[in-house]
Order: C-alpha cells, then sequence, then structure tokens
C-alpha cells in the first residue's frame, strides 16, 4: 500500500515489479485530512489481515500520521529519507529545525527554523501563510521549496509562487533578534535580561521590586483606562506594559534564584484547571452565579483557607479603599454577615448621619472620621444589596460631575463673572443651566 502514487519514489516499487495500491483515491474522497486518517488506517487494517503488508510513506516515518497510528499498535518501521531533512538541506538549513505537516500547522507549537511539508496545493499554502505570517511577521524570510528547486523568499510571498505539489515545502528561516517583526515571550524575557546585563541599561540594572511597585499600579490603571475609553490600539499597548511590569519582577526573582517565568506561567495554568472544575472536572455549574460558586469554593480549598474570616482577612490591604470595602463585603456575606435588607441599611444610613452631624457640631475631628467611616460602609453594603458597583458608580459620578462643572465655569466665565464671587441665587441658576448641557445619562 503506497501513501501516493504521484511522486517518483512510486517509479522504485513499479521497476521492482511488486505489485501495489495507493490511497490517493481515497485521499480524493476524504473531506478533510483527519478524515483521511481515519480512512486510510481501517483500509490499511482489512488489507493487510491475513498477509504481509508494507504501508510505503512519501518521506520519513515520523511525518506521516497514518504510520504513526500503526507503529503505536505494533507495526514495524522501515526508516527512509524525510522530506523535511530533504526541504531543509535545499534551503541552505544547516542546524536542528522544527518540522511540521501543513496539515497540522494551526495545531502544533511554531519555533525556527522551521519546515512546513505536504502543502500540495495553493489553497492550503495561503491557510498556512496566514497562520506563520500571524505568527512570524509577513516579511519572515524564508524558502520555496519544490521538487529539486529551492527559490528565497519573504513569507508573504508563499502562496504566490507557480508551481505546488506533494514535493512543496516552505522552509521559514530563524532571524536575529533585532531583525525580527513578531516576538513571543522567549523574546521578551531575552530583552529584558539584555537590559539588566552588567553592559546593558544603568537604569534598569538598579531597578529593585520597591522601585518600580508604583509603575504596576500606574500601569494597570492605564489599560483599565483604555478598556473605558474603548481604544483598542491603547489596549494592546498598556495590555504589553502590564506584562512588562510582572516580567520584571519575575525576571530579579529568576537573578536571585527564586522562581522564572515558566514557573509563573506554569502556576496560572494550573489555577485556571483547578479553579475551572466545571469545565477541566466532575462539577457542574448553572449558568455564570454558579461557575463564580465552583470557582471560590476551588479557590477557598487551594488557599488552604478553613473559615471565611480567612478569605476576608486575604483581601489584599493597597487595594482602593472602596474596592477593598466592597471585596470584603462580599466575602463576609457568602459567611453569613451584612444580611440586612433595604430597610435595615436605611436606616443605617439615617443613623450614621445623624451621628455625623452630631460629631461635626462637636467639632470632635477623630468621632466624625470614624461615622463618615461608617457612612461610607454602609453606602458600600446598600450597593451590593442593590447589585451596584460602587467603585464604577463613584467614577461615574466624578467623571459626571467633572463634565457640569467644566459646563459650569464655561457659562460662568462667558458671562465675565468669577465663580468665587457668584450670590447664591446665581450659583444655582448656571447650574440648572449647566446639566441641560451635560444630561443624566
Amino acid at each position: 500500500m503506497l501513501r501516493t502514487a504521484k511522486l517518483p519514489s512510486a517509479e522504485s516499487v513499479t521497476q521492482a515489479g511488486i505489485p501495489f495500491e495507493s490511497l490517493d483515491g481515497l485521499y480524493e474522497k476524504s473531506r478533510s485530512w483527519d478524515t483521511f486518517t481515519r480512512n486510510a488506517v481501517r483500509e490499511i487494517k482489512a488489507r493487510a489481515k491475513g498477509v504481509n503488508l508494507c504501508y510505503c510513506v512519501d518521506g520519513g516515518v515520523c511525518e506521516d500520521r497514518v504510520a504513526g497510528i500503526l507503529l503505536a499498535e505494533g507495526a514495524e518501521a522501515i526508516e527512509g529519507a524525510c522530506k523535511s531533512t530533504t526541504a531543509a538541506a535545499k534551503a541552505g538549513v544547516t542546524c536542528a529545525f522544527a518540522a511540521i505537516s501543513a496539515y497540522e500547522v494551526g495545531e502544533r507549537k511554531l519555533t525556527l527554523p522551521l519546515v512546513v511539508y505536504d502543502i500540495d496545493d495553493r489553497m492550503l499554502m495561503s491557510d498556512v501563510k496566514l497562520i506563520l505570517t500571524e505568527r512570524f511577521g509577513d516579511g519572515a524570510p524564508a524558502c520555496f521549496v519544490s521538487g529539486g528547486t529551492a527559490k528565497r523568499i519573504l513569507l508573504c510571498e508563499a502562496d504566490r509562487q507557480n508551481d505546488y505539489g506533494e514535493r512543496t515545502a516552505l522552509v521559514v528561516y530563524d532571524a536575529p533578534l533585532l531583525e525580527r517583526k513578531r516576538f513571543d515571550l522567549e523574546d521578551f524575557m531575552e530583552i529584558l535580561r539584555r537590559l539588566r546585563a552588567p553592559d546593558g541599561c544603568p537604569w534598569d540594572r538598579v531597578q529593585t521590586h520597591e522601585s518600580i511597585r508604583i509603575n504596576a499600579i500606574e500601569e494597570t490603571y492605564e489599560l483599565v483606562d483604555a478598556i473605558d475609553c474603548d481604544d483598542p490600539e491603547k489596549m494592546c499597548e498598556e495590555a504589553g506594559d502590564v506584562i512588562m511590569q510582572a516580567a520584571f519582577h519575575t525576571l530579579i526573582e529568576e537573578e536571585r534564584g527564586n522562581f522564572t517565568l515558566t514557573d509563573v506561567l506554569s502556576g496560572v495554568c494550573e489555577k485556571l484547571i483547578t479553579r475551572h472544575t466545571h469545565v477541566f472536572g466532575q462539577d457542574k455549574a448553572a449558568g455564570a452565579d454558579g461557575a463564580l460558586s465552583v470557582w471560590e469554593k476551588n479557590k477557598m480549598t487551594e488557599k488552604h483557607q478553613q473559615t471565611y474570616s480567612d478569605a476576608v482577612n486575604d483581601v489584599p490591604q493597597c487595594f482602593p479603599a472602596l474596592l477593598r470595602a466592597q471585596k470584603i463585603c462580599k466575602r463576609m456575606s457568602k459567611g453569613g454577615w451584612n444580611g440586612d435588607g433595604w430597610e435595615a441599611l436605611e436606616n443605617k444610613l439615617s443613623k450614621g448621619l445623624k451621628a455625623l452631624r452630631a460629631a461635626q457640631e462637636r467639632g470632635d475631628r477623630k468621632r466624625i472620621a470614624e461615622e463618615l467611616g461608617s457612612v461610607l460602609m454602609t453606602v458600600v453594603r446598600l450597593a451590593r444589596l442593590l447589585g451596584a458597583d460602587a467603585e464604577q458608580a463613584l467614577l461615574d459620578a466624578v467623571k459626571k460631575a467633572t463634565a457640569r462643572f467644566n459646563a459650569w465655569e464655561e457659562l460662568v466665565l462667558a458671562d465675565g463673572k468669577d465663580g468665587n464671587a457668584l450670590s447664591p441665587e446665581e450659583r444655582q441658576f448656571y447650574y440648572e443651566k449647566a446639566k441641560e448641557h451635560v444630561s443624566e445619562s
């Protein structure tokens, strides 16, 4: 049985007078590469019953998925010349390289130098090119190998050649770091290591966790701002800056021998798997709320939190006060706390305001701060009862207040007046006009 009779290698079987059949017809009938593989394995097993059968592939045994399945089930292999090795030699690649069938390009990790074989038509080459250019860039140096010829091209030109067939392969060369247009995490860490090297950047070399600590917060806020602005280009840039902060702190610990980027990525991947047991395990989750419950349960188990107090105490103290209050209220409520309804919270808020007024009348600064904190905490609990995000609600209110003040001051200045010298009636007049410019929404 021959994988294909369309290549010159099949002529040697004919010349030797050995009877054979090919799988070319089966290939034409199959809807996909996976379908062909299943059909081919089934066909070969059926034909092999009671006879000695040799399945011949066009290249190395390791380059044929059908052969791989048969070998795993006990077949014997006689290795031949690899298609990928031949293509690499024609392209002048003499170092170690990765090799992959065109039909598996979208399923495997891709590294350079890379040899892609089994590219038997232009349409398949177009699919391969799209995947490779996304990973390595349009201008990546490549070589188009077809039969006995090899032609240097740019990767973007891979599907613009004249001859495609069973002996067509594409070789993508490795390129020096500074000549690349697309990078991966390893490239990223290599650049950071270069900056931290003795002959690198003087500023980067002296940085510590403490010296760049605030940068992580600033970059995260800038990413959130880009999200709020719905600016994809800015989001892309700021996401990179956030990743850079995480990578920089990781590199400092790598230098100390504590952990590496692989440890970081392994940890987060394991966390995603173990906390999504409704996806990767046996748990069931009905809707987003059910999924969140599973996540929280697994998180408490993972962090060895025996009580809800453990979860409450685990909220980072460096969070902004309002955000931390929300997190703590949420976790306390899961432990049975903060179960008050609307009337109880309304009453608590009213009492809190009266107590705040009394402290203000006495001029008791310490008591004022305490009562104000209690009022704010009640408001946070009220927001949770209403299903609202207190942090976002306040941000929206600040944004609206800012816009109204801008409109108010513009109106006042347009009339040649001083905002600080307005009478109460004038101030209210301009405020109402400003509200007309900035709607409640």
